[in-house]
């Protein structure tokens, strides 16, 4: 799946009056790409029950297949059978497109491949770091080759004997904790299994590495952390099953974040009760600009009145949260401050300049800090072209800014199939209801 081309901007709806509406999301993003590589890696059988289609998940199942994994689609789910190591291994492509899962996650798998994977991307892919990754794998023993200019970026060329040895490892992470994530998941099916331990500045989106954590764990995989940067993966068996898919909190942000705008209420169906997904963290977040939530058996549901208060917060813990909280903010009645999200320079764009660019683009008075945005109000707010930088989170800033401010005009709203294909007409929907 490709992010669908607009030939015309895509303008972003206002909202006159309160909402009042209950919206139904796809699965997240982050689980849905873990689950696709555990159940390639696994003993038997694995049956993912609602999971992500988009553009990202896709790429994702491209990489798997061309690594030997099967693929059963379903109606709601997808049945999937994992790679048979005993099985000739050939050399294979993967392409990577702008997924920062398939960048960091596939190539430990292309070290269990008895070949060559060559792994490539779309062109801004090629300006996302890398070299943790290569490095990573040299030193557990895997050849990786690449152009001179292209060092510590797509694309490179994985050549493997079909086994990692594992043991101990040191890497910095700093710039993603997909470098963690991607060495853990396969990390059971190193001979040693992996100790891995961060060496570096702060480690961002630390629930990210929990979630991996708990994803093996629910597979029977010993998996644990034993220090403050350290983590321990056994070797090992990796069940199958059946796993279902929560739906994705962090693509819940421009909904909820609509009901902040416009006033009035947003249901969140099947919000789970417990969670290690980061966007669970916009309850507490949005509390503090201004909302109410409660969580019932419908979900979760937020309401407001309109009116947005600034926040001083760091959002280290989940810079994907970021672009929704600094468009409130900049919508927002009192001055705020994003910081801890530095990494975000390494995203699928700069989105610290990308977030800057374009809310002063729109009269917004936002500037970037060492590492992070202050932010803020402004009386002057007007419309603009608004651009995506294929990147779906800025697609979906753009939306939220769009719903005070009158002629908002986003480029490529078709970005936002990397992992939201339906956005617009959820969109729709979500403003059809008034309250």
């Amino acid at each position: 799946m490709t992010s669908e081309k607009y030939s015309e901007p895509w303008v972003a709806p206002t909202v006159s009056a309160p909402i009042a509406a209950s919206i139904k999301l796809p699965g997240s993003k982050s689980l849905t790409n873990r689950e696709l590589v555990l159940a390639a890696l696994a003993d038997s059988a694995t049956e993912l029950i609602e999971p992500l289609v988009s553009r990202d998940s896709e790429l994702m199942i491209a990489a798997l297949t061309s690594l030997g994994a099967r693929f059963e689609r379903r109606t709601d789910s997808i049945l999937v059978s994992p790679i048979d190591s005993t099985k000739a291994a050939d050399a294979v492509a993967i392409d990577c497109g702008l997924a920062g899962t398939v960048m960091r996650f596939a190539p430990p798998l292309a070290g269990l491949h008895a070949g060559s994977v060559e792994f490539d991307g779309d062109e801004a892919a090629k300006r996302r770091p890398m070299a943790t990754t290569i490095d990573s794998l040299r030193a557990l023993g895997v050849s990786v080759e690449q152009p001179a200019t292209s060092a510590g970026r797509l694309p490179f060329t994985v050549s493997s004997s079909g086994s990692i040895r594992g043991g101990e490892l040191e890497i910095d992470a700093s710039e993603s904790s997909q470098f963690v994530s991607g060495l853990l998941l396969a990390a059971a099916r190193f001979e040693d299994g992996l100790t891995l331990t961060h060496r570096g500045e702060h480690l961002p989106s630390m629930p990210h590495i929990e979630m991996t954590l708990d994803c093996l764990k629910k597979r029977g995989v010993d998996a644990r952390q034993t220090a403050e940067a350290t983590w321990r993966v056994e070797p090992g068996a990796i069940a199958g099953g059946r796993v279902v898919i929560e739906p994705d909190l962090s693509n819940a942000g421009p909904f909820l974040a609509a009901a902040m705008v416009a006033g009035g209420s947003v249901t969140i169906a099947h919000w789970p009760t417990s969670t290690t997904q980061v966007g669970d963290h916009f309850e507490s977040i949005l509390t503090q600009m201004g909302a109410t939530v409660v969580r019932d058996e419908r979900g979760l549901t937020l309401s407001a009145d309109g009116r947005i208060k600034g926040i001083d917060i760091d959002l280290s813990i989940g810079g994907e949260l970021a672009p929704v909280v600094a468009v409130l903010a900049a919508l927002a009645e009192t001055s705020s401050r994003i910081s801890g999200i530095a990494h975000l320079r390494g995203h699928e764009t700069d989105r610290l300049a990308a977030l800057t660019a374009e809310i002063n683009r729109a009269g917004g008075n936002c500037r970037e800090t060492e590492d992070g945005l202050a932010i803020e109000p402004s009386a002057n707010l007007h419309g603009c072209d608004w651009l995506s930088y294929e990147d779906h989170r800025m697609a979906t800033a753009g939306a939220i800014m769009g719903l005070r401010v009158p002629g908002i005009r986003v480029e490529n709203i078709g970005t936002t199939a990397k992992t939201m294909p339906e956005f617009t007409q959820l969109w729709a929907k979500l403003l059809g209801a008034s309250a």
